[in-house]
């Protein structure tokens, strides 16, 4: 298994977006060599990191209580079925959900339509301490508007910069940008869409809508391997994790996450109070 140091290469290397402009149908979409190659080794690998992954984020939530800015914000995009929310309960459930800021992003309402496409994002930007999740983001408007047409190739083409320029800018602000690619294969997706019409207690995740998308494939395949290769940069470079196999997946994003937070070396505050004053206090109150 790969670890950070000087003898094995980071997760961030280990899952970096190659240079270039690589075709999606190039990228892994299941387990690679690093890491757990079953699924009862990814629950013990999993199962390991929670302590470490627990204990940094109450540490980076600790010291913004002594005016620290740092903060972390993973960035989920992935096709249909690709495990954006399979990833915040399991991975996100490892930590202190007090910790945790969580965003959704679904079709623009009206008002927000009537803003910049980012008027939205900036609002849910995590504040210090915390750990944001975006779930799909700010790339949906240079994904879905794109492949349906819902504003002109100039407008979206646009906003490549805008994004990379916001993105710095959070990173100036203390903020560390941690964007994931949960990268599926076409048979996947038909699969996990096909599991859900045959169990009753996952009908309500289906939606007709999803078999549009799905035709929709090889143009989804373009966009996002532009926006992959426009947005990817040193501030906040893009993380292609293989999905095919939620263990891995989950496994992968826990460790990236882990190394991140490790990289940010968050620590406990000193207290701002004396403390042997306030343990006589606290005797002198015993028969309170």
């Amino acid at each position: 298994m790969a670890t950070s140091g000087h003898d094995h290469p980071s997760y961030s290397e280990t899952f970096a977006l190659p240079a270039g402009r690589p075709a999606l149908s190039d990228l892994p979409t299941r387990a690679t060599p690093v890491g757990p190659q079953s699924k009862k080794d990814a629950a013990a690998a999993l199962a390991e990191l929670a302590p470490t992954l627990e204990g940094l984020q109450e540490r980076l939530f600790a010291q913004s209580t002594a005016g620290a800015q740092n903060r972390l914000l993973l960035v989920l995009q992935g096709m249909d079925t690709s495990g954006k929310d399979g990833v915040v309960k399991h991975v996100l459930g490892l930590v202190d959900p007090g910790g945790v800021s969580l965003a959704s992003f679904k079709s623009p309402t009206k008002e927000e339509l009537s803003h910049d496409f980012l008027w939205r994002i900036e609002k849910q930007v995590p504040p210090a301490g915390v750990i944001g999740v975006f779930n799909r983001s700010h790339y949906e408007d240079v994904l879905i508007v794109r492949v349906r047409n819902l504003v002109p190739e100039p407008v979206w083409r646009a906003r490549y910069g805008a994004i990379n320029d916001f993105e710095r800018r959070l990173t100036g602000e203390g903020v560390t940008v941690v964007k994931c690619f949960l990268h599926i294969s076409a048979d996947t997706q038909l699969e996990r869409l096909r599991a859900r019409l045959d169990d009753p207690t996952k009908y309500w995740k289906y939606n007709p809508a999803d078999a549009a998308e799905r035709a929709l494939w090889p143009r989804y395949q373009d966009a996002y391997a532009d926006a992959l290769a426009e947005c990817s940069n040193p501030d906040a470079p893009w993380h292609v994790i293989p999905s095919d196999r939620k263990w891995y997946r989950n496994w992968a994003i826990a460790a990236l996450l882990t190394e991140k937070l490790a990289e940010l070396d968050p620590q406990y505050p000193p207290p701002a109070y004396d403390i042997g004053t306030e343990k006589d206090r606290l005797t002198a109150l015993a028969d309170v």
